[in-house]
């Protein structure tokens, strides 16, 4: 059986995903593609020889449109996850489910009453290999307990003239946020936040320390003006040794007594195996698997949610914020 995917969101991310459904998901066809801008819609969507759209609640309720992935701006993450929900239609929801926790408890109360799972996060990390092969040394015992974790998120430059620190922590951060989670399977309890003083007037890096309830330490450098290209990295450190991303690159040029490698200008090739299996799971459950066992939940877009909201508050008041989850829904278990 053929799965009839809309895509919503025809930006950067939309035609990423839009381009996977259509060459890299066999059993998948792209239906829909649907966006505000019907111009930028009807050219990814004849690209891929589908369909384009304006009215995204009117595409969740066709009966031509087997399950959605939302790539839209973050605002209508939840609202169009409630409309899927409603819908009875799976969804990968693109990160941030929404910035507000009290609006991620209406998704997981809506799941709950529905009597099923129908959301899928795409806080993808979780499929990349070098995170999985973290997550192996620790379940493995290769590295022994683990003490702290350690992250860098660089940016050449901030997506908008107006963004401030605290977008960077709820907009950059929460795939940190969610990696440490899932890395440690541990809980965070409490988070600092701070930043340096630039010379000029572009944001700062943001620095956030994060303690878990297993007594683990968390450091997350978040840095939108790093200048020199997107550059995101990780060092797991536990009892017995140490296990850390490495940058990629496919080329590496020696030239005048020099010695040097590229760096990407975004995200979009460093996980670009990441989003494939990603979105291959997210097929295999709607064709009537299990839910991916690596995979984000609404759960965890709430937790994310939670962190930032205490790491925006740490960094307004200078003092640490306590991260009060509520007690996890045996239904997210």
């Amino acid at each position: 059986m053929t799965i009839r995917i809309a895509v919503i969101g025809a930006g950067l991310m939309g035609a990423d995903h839009a381009r996977i459904v259509a060459e890299d998901m066999p059993g998948a066809t792209l239906r829909v593609v649907c966006d505000r801008d019907a111009a930028r819609a009807a050219s990814l969507a004849d690209r891929h020889g589908a369909e384009a759209a304006t009215d995204p609640v009117a595409v969740i309720a066709r009966d031509d449109v087997d399950a959605l992935i939302v790539a839209s701006p973050d605002v209508t993450h939840a609202p169009l996850c409630l409309a899927c929900i409603s819908a009875g239609k799976k969804v990968l929801c693109e990160k941030p489910l929404s910035q507000s926790s009290s609006e991620c408890l209406d998704v997981l109360r809506a799941e709950e009453a529905r009597g099923g799972r129908h959301v899928m996060l795409g806080f993808m990390r979780r499929f990349d290999p070098a995170y999985l092969q973290m997550r192996r040394a620790l379940t493995d015992g290769t590295i022994g307990r683990a003490l702290m974790l350690h992250n860098w998120h660089r940016n050449g430059s901030t997506p908008a003239p107006d963004f401030t620190g605290a977008m960077a922590i709820t907009n950059s951060a929460p795939h940190e946020f969610d990696i440490l989670r899932y890395l440690l399977d541990s809980e965070p309890v409490c988070i600092t936040a701070t930043q340096p003083r630039r010379s000029d007037d572009k944001v700062a890096p943001v620095v956030m320390v994060v303690g878990t309830e297993d007594g683990q330490i968390v450091t997350i450098e978040v840095n939108n003006n790093a200048a020199y290209g997107y550059d995101v990295k990780a060092e797991l450190i536990g009892e017995t040794g140490s296990i850390a991303t490495t940058h990629l690159s496919h080329t590496r040029i020696d030239k005048d007594a020099r010695q040097s490698v590229g760096h990407d200008p975004d995200w979009r090739n460093r996980y670009a195996e990441a989003y494939r299996q990603q979105n291959r799971a997210f097929l295999h459950w709607v064709r009537g698997g299990d839910y991916p066992g690596r995979a984000a939940s609404s759960w965890d877009g709430y937790a994310a949610a939670m962190i930032a909201e205490a790491g925006v508050a740490a960094l307004h008041s200078g003092r640490r914020q306590d991260i009060s989850l509520i007690p996890r829904p045996e239904f997210y278990a």
